[in-house]
């Protein structure tokens, strides 16, 4: 039998095993359809029926998160989210995972990842306008590590940069349990009126499916089925399945696409991204209710005898499909050709709601949409809590001895991997194409301008969070606290926050305690979504993050973005002028270690309980804040995180424009020094002020309730907090600033 009749052989029970269905799927699907599949069906359930596609383990918990909004104009379910910002402006955005291909081949693998979520941006008819990602690596003394870093990191830039698209934020963190399961996660923001999304959608009997963008090769074949299973040791091996992207004609496709869209010919269209084709054809038809006849031979292949089989499942980048109007296909054929791309009439859409596949002219499959796609079955799988989870959370912290000099503690959490500055990493991104960045990386968030004709200063913000420490000892509260930390972040700028997207990276859902990991962690994060408003648009499931049976901490994470109403009021993080007044608003609890930088690196300890949440505080205090910024009376806002306040007074120290020092006092006088310093309770910002606005300042804090804990001013050559540790400046901003020299070489 040659490769290319391949169809005409009959699926067993051990080929359905080798590709990743269980006996029961198989059997299921044999039932349903009440007959044998082929070989090419196969390799179409198995991508379709993964994890990667299908969310069958999570569905059941995902449909427990708020949707829904006065702004949402479109929620879950299609390519991306879209979110009203008034004057009929839309922003659209999504954030996605592509860890399996990273760790096997880095730089394609990020690099592919960022062509990916662009794709979904503008397949919802926005035009991409920023890009952030969120990085996790194993411990720095790995081996690998630094070669897994900077060819992600490279390959990141690479892609954005010639897109001629702004990387403008992100996060990274090092952990030992992502030594072999390292995460990238993509996140793309594109803008569009709000009377011009796309839907991904096979609609009108009659109407023409084309095929366009790069023509199809053999790499990336069963990469959806490969990111729904844990690494063994032969990941090495799964090399060609990671696929290879080509900004130039992703650029191309871009500028094709938008333009198509303008003509009102398009009426659905969807990126092919995992499972390639297969995911498309099945996904729109099932979204219409329409069935759709494809001729797969006609598909433009770039490779000799490729088979139905490699050409429905192979992931090459830079494709889309479009549905069109049947009497306008020539227009639209006309402007991919323009931009010097393959544009093909591949067959049409029907009103069977079958997806059927020919091949020179005879059938080789028939089956109906929903059957691969929202009747998947959907899984509850039993959960555990951990034996180790309550003992972790029993943890007293306070029976801990306080370090003498917690000056030197200070410099030495200031310079490690995980609170250093990022510079080696977003200085390799171009933040400043496009003319739209405002604050750019650095920040607790990024801002851009829309240039929106209706309000030119109108703009968003946006940031990616997760403490995945946190979510590793109580997934459910360090999946609250990486939304409200996010929240603060948005808050710090002067936005209002207005959507969620939240890409969930964890282990295998078939043990009982990963399964209780996963479900928390969604819990935790509906929690927090709804207490705070924000309701989540738009999300990624990666699951089988693990290697050898050892899983990653759960990293939940979260997407957050605001609408800036003008950008020309958004303030820095770092203080901006000697004399000004410093204020930490919110109150510390210094026996709020659980959890923290301090004692995973001074102790070399990861439990005791979490910090509380209190919403009402956090709403009351980021109303103050966001007031205190719209009346412009503060020059600068940091908020208070990972490190405690010690760090995050240090990086308000620091600025591309000039450092300067400052010295706090604050009114607390009890307690331990160490947890003044270094506990990570929410609530709190520290702002900075010219000392004309003190009094207006005073009477807007008053008037909110929330608590000034301590005072100081800028200036000197030295960080203080006065009467517990100090450091000199210049040696505080060198430790921080080299922080990842060692791994970037």
């Amino acid at each position: 039998m040659s490769n290319t009749d391949i169809w005409k052989r009959v699926a067993t029970e051990v080929d359905a095993l080798g590709h990743g269905l269980s006996r029961e799927e198989f059997k299921h699907i044999c039932d349903v359809l009440g007959r044998d599949i082929n070989y090419v069906e196969l390799g179409i359930c198995s991508a379709l029926f993964s994890e990667h596609c299908s969310y069958k383990s999570t569905k059941v918990h995902l449909k427990t998160l708020p949707t829904e909004g006065k702004r949402v104009l479109q929620g879950p379910g299609e390519n991306a989210g879209v979110i009203d910002i008034d004057d009929g402006d839309a922003i659209v955005f999504k954030v996605e995972s592509h860890n399996h291909p990273t760790f096997i081949e880095p730089f394609q693998g990020a690099a592919t990842g960022v062509g990916g979520i662009l794709r979904d941006v503008f397949t919802m008819g926005a035009r991409p306008l920023a890009l952030m990602n969120a990085l996790r690596f194993g411990s720095p003394e790995h081996e690998r590590v630094p070669y897994l870093l900077n060819r992600a990191v490279a390959g990141i830039g690479s892609y954005g940069n010639c897109m001629g698209i702004p990387t403008v934020g992100g996060e990274l963190f090092f952990h030992g349990s992502y030594d072999g399961n390292c995460l990238v996660n993509a996140f793309a923001l594109g803008y569009c009126r709000a009377d011009q999304i796309f839907l991904g959608r096979a609609s009108g009997s009659g109407n023409r499916i084309i095929y366009v963008g790069s023509k199809t090769g053999r790499d990336g074949i069963h990469g959806a089925t490969m990111a729904s299973e844990s690494f063994e040791e032969d990941s090495e091996e799964k090399r060609p399945t990671v696929q290879v992207g080509d900004p130039f004609q992703e650029k191309l496709l871009l500028e094709a696409c938008l333009e198509a869209m303008q003509t009102g010919a398009v009426v659905g269209i969807q990126d092919m991204g995992a499972a390639g084709m297969t995911s498309s054809l099945y996904e729109m038809a099932d979204r219409a209710g329409s069935g759709v006849r494809v001729e797969l031979d006609k598909v433009p292949q770039r490779e000799e005898g490729m088979s139905p089989y490699e050409i429905m499942l192979s992931e090459s980048q830079e494709r889309m499909v479009l549905v069109v109007d049947k009497d306008r296909v020539d227009e639209v054929l006309k402007i991919f050709t323009h931009w010097e791309l393959d544009a093909v009439d591949i067959g049409e859409v029907t009103d069977s709601g079958d997806v059927e596949l020919l091949w020179k002219g005879e059938l080789i499959s028939s089956i109906p949409a929903e059957v691969l796609v929202s009747s998947v079955p959907k899984y509850r799988w039993p959960e555990k809590e951990p034996e180790s989870y309550s003992l972790n959370l029993e943890f007293d912290c306070s029976a801990l001895v306080e370090p003498e000099d917690l000056s030197s503690v200070w410099l030495k959490l200031l310079s490690s991997e995980n609170l250093c500055s990022r510079q080696a990493v977003y200085s390799q991104y171009d933040s400043t194409v496009r003319t739209n960045t405002v604050i750019h990386p650095g920040g607790d968030a990024a801002v851009i301008r829309l240039k929106s004709k209706a309000n030119p200063l109108k703009g968003v913000a946006m940031t990616l969070d997760c403490n995945s420490r946190y979510c590793g000892i109580d997934p459910r509260q360090g999946a609250a606290l990486s939304v409200v930390e996010a929240f603060r972040n948005l808050t710090a700028v002067g936005a209002e926050p207005v959507g969620i997207s939240d890409c969930l990276n964890f282990g295998s859902p078939e043990t009982p305690t990963g399964m209780w990991q996963i479900a928390e962690g969604i819990r935790g994060l509906g929690e927090a979504a709804r207490a705070l408003s924000v309701p989540v648009i738009s999300g990624n499931v990666s699951l089988y993050n693990e290697t050898r049976g050892k899983a990653i901490l759960a990293t939940p994470m979260v997407a957050m973005v605001g609408l800036v109403r003008d950008v020309s009021k958004a303030v820095p993080s770092a203080f901006q002028r000697e004399g000004d007044i410093i204020y930490l608003l919110g109150q510390t609890d210094p026996l709020e270690l659980g959890g923290s930088e301090y004692l995973a690196q001074e102790f070399n300890l990861e439990k005791g309980s979490l910090p509380e949440i209190n919403y009402d505080l956090e709403l009351k205090t980021a109303k103050l804040v966001l007031r205190l910024i719209n009346e412009g009376l503060i020059c600068s806002c940091h908020d208070i995180s990972s490190g405690g306040l010690a760090v995050a007074l240090a990086e308000c120290c620091f600025s591309e424009t000039g450092n300067l020092g400052a010295s706090l006092e604050l009114k607390a006088d009890a307690g331990r020094r160490d947890g003044l310093l270094f506990s990570e309770s929410g609530a709190r910002y520290i702002v900075s002020f010219q000392p004309e606005n003190k009094s207006r300042l005073k009477e807007l804090i008053d008037e909110s309730g929330v608590t000034v804990s301590g005072q100081g001013s800028v200036g000197g050559n030295m960080i203080s907090i006065k009467d517990i540790a100090e450091l000199d400046l210049e040696q505080a901003y060198r430790a921080w600033w080299s922080g990842l020299d060692a791994l970037f070489g």
